[in-house]
């Protein structure tokens, strides 16, 4: 066997053996995208809700409003470093508006995750208290939310 052949040989041999781990890692950031996309849709309904209230547009309810607050504040609980793997960002992959800018260096994106966190735990203390209570607690989560997004999710096309 030429030294071409055996190259050859070798080669496609670790090409084969390869590309199940490839396709495994494209599955696993396929899942992770797919994992954080459905937090946020779990957000973004009971955000909806407390919004609503907050708005007016909803009848206030203590107990769907302080519902909807505690529903957000496990899903902020969870580990979702899973869900945020490099390469799983829009130039990387499609189906995805997170920007590259939430893995690069001196990226703030962990700050506003706790300045998010702390902003789900108020209005988790606030949301079941009243009408007045959930509006005043609504201004720091929607900033919060809108202040990572408005820094690491591109715009709808």
């Amino acid at each position: 066997m030429s030294v071409l052949s055996k190259f050859a040989s070798i080669a496609l041999s670790a090409a084969v053996i390869a590309t199940p781990v490839v396709a495994q890692d494209q599955k696993a950031l396929e899942a992770a995208v797919k994992a954080r996309q459905a937090q946020m849709t779990l957000y973004a309904f009971n955000l909806g809700l407390l919004g609503g209230m907050a708005k007016g547009q909803i009848e206030y309810d203590a107990d769907k409003a302080q519902a909807a607050a505690s529903g957000m504040a496990a899903l902020a609980t969870l580990d979702a470093s899973r869900m945020w793997l490099p390469g799983t960002d829009n130039e990387a992959m499609e189906n995805t508006r997170a920007l590259p800018a939430i893995w690069a260096e001196g990226s703030d994106v962990g700050a506003k995750a706790e300045a998010f966190g702390a902003a789900v735990t108020a209005m988790d203390a606030a949301a079941g208290q009243g009408l007045e209570s959930l509006q005043a607690a609504m201004g720091g989560l929607g900033g919060a939310c809108g202040s990572c997004h408005k820094a690491y999710r591109a715009p709808k096309n």
